[in-house]
């Protein structure tokens, strides 16, 4: 079980008989060595209060809105350099990785229609969704919200799903992750479930790859489709939002602004800085396994259980990697 620092409010989105948030948040998240979530800084975030009428047989049907609240960079060149320039400044000091960009759409499943592009769901489990919101908000049935030593709000949070390895990424220590995540890109889709006052991300899609030059084709996980309809028919999921999470620093080329902000000054520099960072992990990573010394347990399991031909193309590998991070240093 994972902590999840500073959770979106549209992950903790309230809900009551009388009515329901609505509304969304995109939130710029990183990562620690420990596989903590950080939300460390929100690009949108809309989010409003939507009463439902009271006359009898209407208690599900919405009466009137409400703006609670309405933040955005999104459309603004300016604030939102700054707000990424400032997030990897931050995650550099703070010694920690950048992650992805994450949507949370709560539309309490209201709408009969699945909010998530290119995979479609049966009436009968947006439905079946529908009527355990409501379960979930006449229960409070929320995640359980605690804090830390110095007073930040965290929740308890897993990934669920046969590919859940591509958001939960491996790695016992930030050089294994950053190695990992360096060359991460593509997206996860899916819905939050509420279960034993966890956050579950139960992943429905994604198209995930760890390699430059890799691309995949969107998968479908109609496994977890399944365990989430028959887990909400059991009572045993109560769904609150939906989810996408684009992973990786390229996650930013996902931003509507990207084409007029990428070559800005600041923030070039500034993904300079961040690429320098995370490619010295990955340099001391190597360079630490080329010397004999251990870092992280995942890598040197899996390493002794090679074959000696693999094991020599693997040094192989390092000791090229080693030579190519040792010429970027000295451009």
């Amino acid at each position: 079980m994972l902590d999840f620092y500073n959770p979106p409010k549209a992950l903790l989105a309230s809900a009551t008989k009388e009515g329901v948030e609505l509304g969304g948040v995109k939130s710029i998240l990183c990562i620690d060595g420990n596989h903590n979530f950080y939300n460390i800084g929100n690009i949108f975030t809309e989010l409003s209060w939507a009463e439902f009428y009271k006359e009898e047989g209407l208690q599900d049907q919405i009466d009137t809105f409400t703006t609670k609240e309405f933040k955005s960079v999104r459309d603004d060149p300016g604030a939102l350099v700054n707000t990424i320039v400032d997030n990897l400044d931050n995650i550099i000091n703070t010694r920690r990785l950048f992650y992805g960009i994450a949507d949370f759409e709560v539309d309490a499943f209201l709408n009969r229609n699945c909010v998530i592009p290119g995979l479609k769901l049966d009436y009968e489990i947006i439905n079946r969704l529908m009527e355990a919101h409501k379960n979930t908000r006449d229960k409070n049935l929320f995640p359980e919200i605690s804090k830390d030593e110095r007073g930040i709000k965290k929740i308890k949070m897993e990934f669920q799903g046969n590919n859940k390895k591509h958001l939960h990424i491996y790695g016992s220590t930030l050089e294994d992750i950053s190695e990992r995540l360096r060359l991460a890109k593509g997206f996860a889709t899916g819905i939050v479930c509420t279960s034993e006052g966890a956050a579950n991300l139960y992943i429905m899609s994604d198209n995930i790859v760890f390699k430059e030059d890799e691309y995949a084709e969107i998968y479908i996980d109609q496994d977890n489709i399944d365990v989430i309809d028959m887990g909400i028919q059991r009572e045993l999921l109560f769904p609150i939002s939906w989810f996408r999470i684009d992973i990786g620093i390229r996650s930013l080329e996902t931003l509507e602004l990207w084409e007029e902000i990428k070559d800005t000054p600041k923030l070039v520099k500034a993904l300079e800085n961040y690429d320098k960072y995370i490619t010295s992990l990955v340099f001391k990573k190597f360079k630490l396994i080329a010397s004999g010394e251990q870092i992280g347990r995942d890598l040197e399991a899996d390493f002794y259980t090679m074959t000696p031909q693999e094991r020599r193309k693997a040094l192989k590998d390092m000791a090229d990697a080693i030579k190519i991070l040792t010429k970027k240093y000295k451009e």
